[in-house]
């Protein structure tokens, strides 16, 4: 398949540029597998559609404040560093702009106690550098760093208000540099609900480049999602495998579950504890193990996420739904509406 065949048309003003007032107050359009129709809800019905054998499971990542804006020593310029993956204790792996006039050695401050040098020359898109930091990195991080807004999000800083709302209320494990969206309609008294209708399971994926990477091949099959770091541990895949023997359904809360939960399951979709690198491409043709459910955002044209939708509910689908809802006038993206594919 070629990458053109995901497209869609979308407004603009139907990106959603700000979250609303109540995180669980966004619309949402359930969608039929089986029956190949769909349904204009809210999310507020998610309960709803919960039976008591399934299991509920969850991205507990929390996302760091990736956004750092600093200045040249040498000549004062404004830098900005993206935080994308931590190599080691001080080394990252960062997105930097304008990174083709940074070369190597080049050394950028970002105020007085903390500053980070180039360790590449130009080439790249990912720039390595080394953070050198009087005091802790992480304190000075959440001093200094701002939320990582998508590009999308057409306002020149994030504000407090982004701290708290591009944040689950779960989020518990820091190192994700975006957050996974589709928990971010979900508040501490819907989980509650939740947990009186059935069973939830915490897991951890660091939400990283791979999940916002732009795809830049012809053909899908050539596309490879960069890796991301996930953590099963074994209560949680003691409770996904027992609702499994309970003929329960397993409800991934996002895309990113859905890798870590594909990632770790064998070919009879037993969930397996374990700590690792994700490195799964999931397109169109992959034959899913472990998810029954998906509850989604809305996701952009393109893009490894729509494919990984795409293959779970099917592309004719998929498309003719997010038609409908750009008729209906749906909020898109991450602060947008959701979709509960079943």
């Amino acid at each position: 398949m070629r990458v053109s065949d995901f497209d869609y048309y979308l407004p603009e003003e139907l990106i959603a540029q700000a979250p609303l007032p109540e995180r669980d107050a966004s619309r949402m359009l359930v969608l039929n597998r089986r029956t190949q129709t769909w349904t204009d809800s809210s999310f507020h019905s998610f309960t709803n559609y919960l039976k008591p054998a399934d299991v509920v499971v969850i991205n507990n990542t929390r996302v760091i404040p990736a956004r750092l804006i600093g200045q040249r020593r040498a000549s004062g310029g404004r830098v900005e560093v993206f935080l994308v993956r931590r190599l080691a204790d001080d080394d990252w792996e960062a997105l930097v702009r304008p990174g083709s006039r940074l070369k190597l050695g080049a050394i950028v401050d970002f105020g007085e106690q903390l500053s980070a040098e180039i360790l590449d020359d130009p080439g790249p898109e990912l720039r390595k550098v080394r953070f050198n930091c009087q005091g802790s990195f992480d304190e000075l991080l959440a001093r200094v760093g701002s939320t990582p807004l998508p590009p999308y999000i057409k306002r020149p800083e994030s504000s407090d208000e982004d701290r708290e709302r591009y944040q689950t209320v779960y989020a518990r494990e820091p190192g994700a540099i975006a957050a996974p969206t589709a928990g971010l309609h979900f508040t501490t008294g819907v989980l509650a609900n939740i947990r009186r209708s059935c069973t939830v399971a915490e897991i951890t994926l660091h939400v990283g480049y791979g999940t916002f990477e732009p795809i830049r091949v012809i053909e899908i099959e050539q596309h490879l999602v960069s890796r991301e770091h996930f953590e099963i541990d074994s209560e949680a895949a003691r409770v996904i495998n027992l609702a499994r023997q309970r003929g329960g359904r397993i409800i991934a809360i996002g895309t990113t579950t859905v890798r870590a939960l594909e990632s770790a399951s064998d070919d009879r979709g037993e969930v397996m504890a374990q700590v690792g690198e994700s490195a799964l491409t999931i397109i169109p043709g992959h034959r899913f193990q472990a998810v029954d459910v998906l509850l989604t955002n809305f996701h952009l044209p393109r893009s490894s996420l729509l494919l990984l939708v795409s293959a779970f509910a099917g592309k004719d689908l998929v498309l003719g739904t997010y038609k409908h809802a750009v008729d209906q006038r749906y909020r898109f993206y991450s602060y947008g509406d959701c979709m509960l594919i079943l």
